[in-house]
């Protein structure tokens, strides 16, 4: 009977020693499942922060980049300053001496105006073999009426070719090429003597230029493009280096940039919001479509209509908002040696249209006008750039 009760109460401490630990187990895995828990709920949250900070990290980058071109730009900006304004005084200091302490007689003066501008004409004569300026307009021919009322035609400025080129229009993609000026004249209104070249991409106003063989134009995305005439395919192309451009002309306001050339090479005349009012002058490698140095001239955009360059000094031409007579009004010389007092006050023969082009001929020593649809020429008389 002893036995029996031994064996009975040692059964049951073994059961509840069974259920303690059941008990114990059952405590550690709901406390171990409440861990896994936080630990999910933790690393959802750090994943979402994680996110946000990247986001974040993205956007701040995007600022950084913008900010770092944005500083770019204005820096390249500065630059140009300086170096304009480092021209401007080079040039002052080797027009303007330092002033007198005492007086000076007037024969003096005039000795040393008659050194300076004798130096002048030395300097020149190194710089370059062209050396003359427009004394007066001596004739005018009208060619042909062709097209509407902006446009413009040309020869070949750089060459000795025939050939006419005609852009009609300010914002088209056709040239018309004729094989002679005979042709030109001779054919019907709608150029079917002409061979007609489907340009990349359409012009924009009217400042093209048809030189050694190419044609240089600005696109409706003002980029400078350098069309070979010969086989029909672009040869090269380049973003004009600089910012916010204006119409270069108050009165022809679809040309932004206008592409010349002369007896020494390729120039864009234009004008930028911040050198307004004035235009601006650059000279541009052909090859490389380069540019090589600009200037600020004292023109005004005011009533401008048109320009053309000879021999390096700019010819801007003026007229009214209700059309009159053309007249060149402001004349600059890269070089220093014309001003624009000595200049004389060119007219046009009376003829009370507007230009939207004006292109000069080197060779032929003759101005291409277009004039309200009319194609014209303008024989030029000329005089020596350093006449006394």
């Amino acid at each position: 009977m002893r036995a029996l009760v031994l064996l009975l109460t040692a059964a049951c401490l073994a059961g509840a020693q069974h259920q303690a630990l059941i008990d114990y187990l059952e405590r550690r895995l709901l406390a171990i499942e409440d861990r896994i828990t936080l630990w999910h709920e933790q690393t959802t949250r750090y994943a979402a922060e994680l996110r946000e900070l990247k986001q974040q990290m993205v956007a701040q980058l995007d600022n950084l980049d913008k900010e770092k071109e944005s500083l770019r730009l204005n820096l390249d900006g500065v630059g140009a300053r300086v170096d304009r304004v480092e021209r401007e005084m080079d040039y002052m200091e080797t027009q303007n001496g330092a002033p007198p302490c005492v007086d000076v007689d007037d024969k003096l003066v005039e000795q040393q105006v008659t050194q300076v501008k004798e130096r002048n004409k030395a300097r020149y004569a190194q710089l370059s073999d062209c050396s003359e300026m427009i004394s007066s307009i001596k004739a005018m021919k009208i060619v042909k009426k062709l097209g509407g009322p902006k446009g413009m035609w040309t020869k070949d400025v750089g060459g000795a070719s025939g050939k006419v080129y005609v852009l009609n229009g300010t914002d088209q993609g056709t040239v018309y090429e004729f094989a002679s000026l005979q042709d030109f004249t001779g054919s019907p209104d709608d150029a079917s003597l002409a061979r007609a070249l489907n340009l990349p991409s359409p012009w924009r106003g009217t400042g093209h230029l048809v030189y050694e063989h190419h044609l240089y134009y600005v696109s409706d995305q003002l980029r400078v493009l350098k069309y070979d005439l010969r086989n029909s395919s672009l040869a090269d192309s380049a973003v004009f280096p600089a910012a916010n451009h204006v119409p270069v002309y108050g009165l022809t306001p679809e040309t932004v940039i206008d592409l010349a050339a002369d007896e020494e090479g390729l120039w864009a005349v234009h004008a930028t919001r911040q050198n307004l009012p004035r235009i601006s002058l650059a000279k541009m490698d052909a090859r490389t479509l380069d540019l090589e140095q600009s200037w600020d001239t004292p023109c005004p955009t005011e009533n401008a209509e048109a320009s053309f360059v000879i021999c390096g000094t700019l010819y801007v031409v003026y007229n009214t908002p209700q059309p009159g007579r053309s007249r060149v009004q402001c004349v600059f010389d890269v070089n220093g040696l014309v001003s624009g007092e000595e200049a004389p006050l060119v007219y046009f023969p009376k003829r009370y249209g507007a230009h939207s082009s004006l292109k000069y001929n080197p060779r032929e020593q003759l101005l291409y006008a277009w004039d309200d649809g009319y194609q014209m020429v303008y024989r030029l008389v000329m005089k020596p750039k350093l006449e006394v």
